[in-house]
């Protein structure tokens, strides 16, 4: 009895932290694309005027998003039935939005930046690789500055 108690408690912790902290998470995701809306990112190969161009380099941004207990617990629940995994869609989105953000971050002097890539990564929380602990997204692209 003391075992399921001690579960229920951190599942109820792992809930309340982890919806605290993706809250703020958001909020601060919001504000700083606001902040940076004027930079247009494109998934376009070749600028749009490359007779324009004068710089031109690559840039990226990184982030590690690590999984609450609550979230775990929820999709190991949803792997026993099926269906989309509804508890890491946040994750993903938050670690994407983040990593975006922080590629821009880089290229705050740049006009536009193109080729827009992104990488995703599972981090494994134990030597087997079988409990993903974390995501790591990874976006890049090229940052261009025109004349």
């Amino acid at each position: 009895m003391y075992e399921l108690g001690l579960f229920l408690i951190l599942l109820l912790l792992g809930y309340l932290f982890g919806r605290r902290r993706e809250a703020q998470h958001y909020r601060s995701i919001r504000e700083r694309e606001a902040a940076l809306i004027h930079l247009p990112v494109s998934d376009l190969r070749r600028p749009m005027a490359p007779e324009r161009v004068v710089k031109s380099r690559f840039v990226g941004g990184s982030v590690v998003i690590s999984i609450d207990y609550f979230k775990r617990f929820m999709a190991g629940l949803y792997n026993l039935v099926g269906g989309n995994v509804v508890t890491y869609e946040t994750l993903v989105d938050r670690a994407r939005r983040e990593a975006i953000l922080r590629m821009k971050e880089s290229a705050r002097d740049a006009d536009e930046i193109i080729n827009l890539r992104i990488e995703t990564s599972p981090v494994s929380q134990d030597a087997n690789g079988g409990s993903v602990g974390s995501v790591e997204v990874y976006a890049y692209g090229t940052a261009l500055k025109y004349g």
